[in-house]
């Protein structure tokens, strides 16, 4: 690559950024509605962002079309650039790959995307155009149109047009003015972005398919938890009854995304409500998952039978992190992304993230502290349950560590979206995870006749003869387990006393 393309490379990507992040741009939806978008001068030029989708291209047996096109496109100048003639307005439309074939620069330094006097004087191009280099794959791309104003006319239209797509990648669209008399442009209209498949944007059409599995996997969960949970009604802990709730949500919330999409495919816009209610969903999923978590790791229903004093700081984090989650998750998928600048993003995200790294602390802390409680009064069953538990929470906290370092990694090293088919990877792996170890939880703490092993004792500090007790009630197989743990201790004259005890209730 060389000088030339290097800055134009570079250009391009400042130009997105700004475009990006200080322009109040389109929809995030296949169907793009522009209400008086004001240009923004980016260099050279004055610069509308009007969006940038992954598009497959049609296989060759299916008779429905890619496309993007624009329907209603109006541009208004002021009343005093009518007083002239102005330049055109330029459309241009581009894959990523061919980024670099737009704008370039002259004599080592000017960085433009118009052409300038001293480019044109080179000859490479026409003075007022875009600079455009066709790409190495199709001459014809980028793909530039030119919209004129008509005499004196303060407003002037782009006529209904049809752009076909034959080659899947990202492209991007920008409208793009070089005269200056234009700098107070602005535009109104709509354009329709077309998958063969429908009006799914094509790096979130695999999240289609994947909810699909999602809902499948919850339900499977949730009919064999349920059986268990009907079964031993009568032994039903107080914590089984928040996993039942957990594992409800879950599986309501993986049926609304797949809706959500479903609906998003068929009309190209995001349903308002339904996004609105499946990330509300979500984030209750999320705030009584970690509340579970918490408490459990603090020992409820283990070594105390209620959070005490520390039940209303538990709340209030609960409902702050709620509070939290669903701001951030309702910016992220409701309405409109890109009205959101990134110091704003970021003012969102940092909240979510510090309340989730207080979590993590607090929960080893008292999950510590519960251990050594175990391991004094020597609850072996109880303990060996909690250790389970502890390496499940300590895998789950690495990987997402590691997947979180894979994501910055992910998004700084791919700024234009080129690896956009893999990119719905990031989202599904949090919801695998808050699968797997909600699959975790239940295991250890599934409904059985022995549940009553997980409860707070008040016998003392001797836990281990509520568990004999309980576990008797399994039949001889658990007898056997009774026995193997009563040889362990030194305490013979007890060992023989408790065995009696054992035999006269079988």
């Amino acid at each position: 690559m060389d000088s030339g393309e290097s800055r134009s490379m570079n250009f391009y990507f400042l130009a997105l950024l700004s475009s990006l992040l200080f322009s109040p741009s389109t929809t995030f939806a296949s169907i793009h509605i522009y209400h008086h978008q004001p240009f923004s001068e980016i260099g050279n030029a004055y610069l509308l962002s009007a969006g940038s989708e992954a598009i497959f291209s049609p296989s060759s047996s299916s008779t429905h079309l890619s496309y993007i096109r624009f329907e209603n496109i109006t541009f208004w100048r002021s009343k005093t650039a009518n007083k002239h003639n102005a330049g055109p307005i330029h459309v241009i439309i581009f894959e990523a790959s061919d980024r670099n074939n737009i704008g370039g620069s002259a004599y080592g330094g000017q960085r433009a995307i118009c052409c300038t006097s001293d480019l044109a004087k080179m000859g490479g191009c026409n003075q007022g155009d875009i600079i455009r280099r066709p790409s190495e794959t199709d001459t014809n791309w980028p793909l530039i149109l030119d919209v004129h104003f008509k005499g004196k006319r303060l407003a002037t239209t782009l006529d209904s047009k049809q752009v076909s797509i034959t080659k899947t990648g990202m492209y991007n669209l920008f409208f793009v003015a070089c005269d200056p008399k234009l700098k107070d442009l602005v535009m109104s209209g709509k354009t329709i972005w077309k998958n063969p498949d429908g009006y799914l944007p094509g790096r979130m059409a695999p999240l289609k398919k994947f909810y699909v599995f999602m809902t499948l996997a919850y339900l499977c969960l949730a009919v064999i938890w349920f059986l268990q949970y009907v079964r031993f009604w009568n032994d039903v802990l107080q914590l089984q009854h928040c996993i039942t709730a957990v594992i409800g949500l879950g599986l309501f919330e993986m049926i609304l995304w797949y809706f959500e999409y479903v609906n998003f495919n068929d009309t190209g816009i995001r349903p308002v409500l339904v996004t609105t209610w499946v990330v509300t969903i979500g984030a209750v999923r999320k705030t009584i998952s970690r509340l579970l978590i918490l408490s459990v790791s603090m020992g409820y229903g283990v070594v105390r039978p209620t959070l005490g004093g520390l039940t209303s700081k538990v709340l209030l984090l609960g409902l702050t992190y709620f509070l939290a989650s669903e701001l951030l998750d309702i910016t992220e998928y409701v309405g409109t992304i890109n009205d959101v600048s990134g110091r704003a993003r970021l003012l969102l995200v940092l909240p979510d993230a510090f309340l989730d790294a207080f979590l993590i602390l607090w929960i080893f802390t008292s999950l510590s502290s519960t251990l050594e409680q175990l391991q004094a009064k020597r609850s072996s069953i109880k303990l060996d349950i909690y250790r389970k538990f502890s390496n499940a929470l300590a895998a789950t906290v690495i990987a997402s560590v590691a997947w979180i370092g894979y994501e910055v990694y992910f998004k700084a090293t791919d700024p234009f979206n080129e690896r956009w088919q893999s990119a719905w990877i990031i989202t599904a792996f949090w919801d695998i995870l808050a699968f797997a170890l909600l699959c975790v939880i239940c295991y250890l703490w599934a409904p059985s006749q022995s549940s009553q092993r997980y409860a707070y004792s008040e016998v003392g500090e001797d836990s281990d003869d509520e568990e004999s007790q309980s576990l008797t009630k399994e039949g001889r197989g658990e007898v056997s387990l009774v026995k193997q743990e009563k040889n362990g201790r030194n305490d013979a004259s007890f060992d023989e006393e408790d065995e009696s005890e054992e035999d006269k209730r079988e």
